[in-house]
């Protein structure tokens, strides 16, 4: 056997061979592939994609648009709590080693060829790595690479930079990349203001970002947690008092329904739409800054008057039935999963919970919500879905537990069954000086229907445009106390060209001669009829057009004194803007800045002074008109406004259309016009009874109670060309010759003339008695 050892000699050093081949190749390919290496250096000046971020005035966030929902945060502005939990479960020697964790690749190694689960030893700088540069698969080849970036990172970037690029770069769920937009989208809250619990949270899951979820999936996020708790008492990161607080401290997870966001969605989608009109693909990565006209707090006043005024007019519809039908598995495991599902598919919608019923009866309904939450409706709360309680409901409408329902707390605070919507509103504010939009609600939600009513929908404007001719009117000799018979009118088809006309008054009511500021107080159509069949239809919509409606809207036919043709929300704001201003035309703009990642500023508009503005009207004229718009909201149509915000410096008109398809309400205080409108989007009756006064005038006070919250109130001074006789406003030469006296009063007798108009009345001045009073205002 002395042949052994020699055989024992040649075999060591072939494995010794073997072994420096082996060497020889790696260095080889490494060699080769080392010059083939992306160039990191870049990564010195590390910018990430960031998304395009929409901001009110004072600096609200409203919306995020782009694939990375990212905040930039420089290593010295993350707590350290933070990066001593990412560093106590992914790479607690972070700082010692050179970017490799030789015993961990080594024991992944052998796992991987031992064909149990696929395991891995990456530290943070082989993570940033594969996270800039590389794919995520599971091969040696990739391994290779990631190897070879990593000491490229470690000999170019300090450790300070890779844990910077880490906590910036690392995907967390929820869209959001990196620990700051995370700390937003799960706890609703800055980084900066971070717990170790919730530290603790987020630090598990770079691993399985969906797997361990808090929302979607919070127990298995719950065990991650605490394990990471853990680790980070284990590796002296905090003490075990800190540990104990936070396995005890309850996380506020940020949910749809408990957002502290604006609710301006409609509002950052007009913003992204501008913006990338002008940035193209860009807009979405470069991480602009969007600053809006948009006031935070007038906008929620909007958005939560809008819905409860639609939600009101829901109240009193039929009920249509539940959403949804299931079956309620009589094991409790199994029918909360089966909740669960169906509810899943079913959202809250705002303060418009969905829940599902477990016990109805006539007098009480039990259901239980997504959370596990139960509870009960009853009393006046039953009342919306009555119907749906009756043994005689039809199937499809009958709540009986299984049903998907909807529930929502009303003013007392207890719950209030209801259902969905399917009328749409809309609602706008803007500044009558300078056009700046305040608040902009484009419908009841975003996620159900992302049409924007206060831009898109072009609807009839009814009594709502109705000032328009009367404004007009006054350029050709009317004035607020002229004489108009309020009385039927006639129109043959040889008079029409087409089908014969007989207009009417909402209530079907006729009172005889008034003044056209009673007219206008009392929404008399005959008067405003009369008003634009004496000057012309061709005139008002010349007129019109002063204001911003477009002409072709507004065919010139007599239906245009009704309000026949079409405008948008947006379009009726800058209007009655122009009554607010002193006559001058403002056109309605949103962006006042725009900035960089950095904050320099790419772009400012400042709008000029509304003295510079265009006069589209004599100053005079929004005067008059004005005062006959005050007089609507103080004891005409509107009178509400002023009853119920006792303030006297209030004006507005309200507008129903045809068959109640459409409802209205336009009016300003001098700093501020807004617009208010409830309809369906396939145009149909609203009911018999809705009007402009009882659906829109509401939600126009509900967002005046708070935007004009110490405001002081307006003192609007004459303007020159005015002056005012016999308790009325007039043109100064109108006041010496008596302009036009009256309307339509052909076949009034004088007896039936004298002192008509409804209470109140003042018959107008003689020619000579006017002239002798004008004369008492000259100097």
């Amino acid at each position: 056997m002395h042949w052994l050892p020699r055989s024992i000699f040649w075999l060591f050093g072939l494995l010794i061979a073997g072994v420096l081949a082996a060497v020889l190749a790696v260095a080889v390919a490494l060699a080769m592939a080392y010059p083939n290496l992306p160039d990191v250096s870049e990564l010195a000046d590390y910018r990430p994609k960031l998304p395009l971020r929409v901001y009110s005035s004072e600096g609200a966030l409203l919306g995020e648009f782009g694939e990375e929902r990212r905040t930039l945060t420089p290593i010295k502005e993350i707590p350290k709590v933070m990066t001593d939990a990412v560093l106590a479960i992914e790479d607690t020697r972070f700082f010692e080693h050179g970017g490799v964790d030789y015993k961990g690749m080594l024991r992944a190694a052998l796992a991987n060829l031992g064909k149990v689960k696929s395991q891995g030893a990456s530290t943070i700088t082989m993570q940033v790595a594969r996270n800039v540069y590389l794919s995520s698969e599971k091969t040696y080849t990739r391994k290779i690479y990631e190897i070879l970036l990593t000491f490229k990172l470690e000999h170019t970037l300090t450790k300070e930079q890779i844990l910077e690029i880490y906590m910036n770069q690392i995907f967390l769920g929820n869209r959001a990349y990196g620990f700051a937009a995370a700390s937003e989208a799960y706890f609703g809250h800055p980084l900066k203001d971070i717990t170790v619990a919730e530290a603790a949270m987020l630090a598990g899951l770079p691993k399985a970002p969906s797997a361990y979820n808090p929302i979607s999936n919070p127990k298995r996020a719950r065990v991650r947690q605490m394990y990471i708790i853990d680790r980070m008492e284990e590796n002296g990161f905090i003490t075990a008092e800190q540990a104990k607080q936070a396995r005890e401290e309850p996380l506020k997870l940020r949910t749809t329904s408990n957002s502290t966001r604006v609710h301006a969605e409609y509002i950052a989608e007009m913003a992204r739409q501008l913006i990338f009109a002008q940035y193209g693909n860009d807009a979405y990565t470069r991480g602009l800054n969007v600053y809006t006209t948009l006031n935070a707090g007038e906008q929620e006043a909007a958005y939560k008057a809008l819905r409860e005024g639609i939600m009101n007019y829901e109240r009193r519809q039929k009920y249509r039935g539940p959403e949804k039908f299931i079956n309620l598995p009589s094991n409790a495991q199994e029918r909360e999963d089966a909740i669960d599902d169906v509810l899943a598919n079913h959202p809250d919608n705002g303060d418009v919970i969905a829940a599902v019923v477990l016990d109805a009866s006539p007098r009480k309904i039990t259901v239980a919500r997504a959370d596990g939450e139960h509870f009960d409706i009853t009393g006046d709360g039953l009342k919306p879905v009555e119907s749906g309680l009756s043994p005689k409901a039809p199937p499809n409408t009958k709540i009986r537990p299984g049903a998907v329902i909807r529930a929502v707390k009303n003013a007392k605070g207890s719950w209030e069954a209801t259902q969905l919507p399917e009328v749409e509103g809309a609602f706008v504010a803007m500044s009558t000086q300078t056009g700046a939009i305040r608040a902009l609600v484009g419908g009841f939600d975003f996620e159900k229907n992302k049409f924007n009513h206060v831009t898109q929908a072009w609807r009839q404007p009814g009594s709502s445009f109705k000032p328009i001719i009367y404004s007009a009117s006054l350029e050709h000799g009317f004035s607020p106390a002229t004489m108009i018979n309020d009385a039927p009118i006639f129109f043959s088809s040889a008079q029409t060209g087409g089908q014969p006309w007989e207009p009417k008054n909402y209530d079907g009511t006729y009172a005889g001669p008034m003044t056209m500021r009673t007219g206008l107080n009392k929404s008399k159509n005959m008067i405003s009829i009369r008003l634009l069949q004496a000057i012309g239809a061709k005139t008002g919509q010349e007129w019109a057009t002063r204001f911003g409606f477009e002409a072709a809207k507004q065919p010139a036919y007599l239906t245009m004194a009704l309000g026949a043709g079409s405008v948008t929300p947006l379009q009726m704001a800058g209007a009655y803007s122009v009554f607010a201003n002193g006559g001058h035309r403002v056109n309605p703009w949103l962006i006042a800045r725009v900035t960089d990642h950095k904050g320099r500023v790419l772009s400012e508009f400042t709008p000029p002074p509304v003295a510079e503005l265009p006069q589209a009207i004599p100053a005079r004229n929004a005067f008059l008109t004005g005062t006959m718009l005050n007089d609507v909201a103080r004891v005409g149509t509107a009178a509400k406004a002023q009853a119920t915000l006792k303030r006297p410096d209030l004006y507005g008109k309200t507008g129903t259309t045809n068959d109640s398809v459409d409802a209205w309400f336009a009016g300003y205080q001098p700093t501020l016009a807004a617009v208010s409108w409830i309809g369906y989007d396939t145009p149909r009756n609203l009911g018999s009874r809705e009007t402009g006064g009882g659906l829109s005038l509401p939600i126009w006070i509900s967002f005046m109670q708070h935007a004009l919250k110490g405001v002081p109130v307006a003192e609007v001074q004459a303007p020159p060309g005015v002056v005012s006789m016999g308790g009325d406003w007039y043109y100064e030469e109108n006041a010496r010759t008596g302009g036009a006296g009256s309307l339509g009063m052909e076949s009034v007798a004088p007896s039936e003339g004298a002192g008509a108009g409804g209470a109140g009345a003042t018959p107008p001045p003689a020619a000579e008695e006017r002239s002798r009073i004008l004369d008492l205002f000259r100097n």
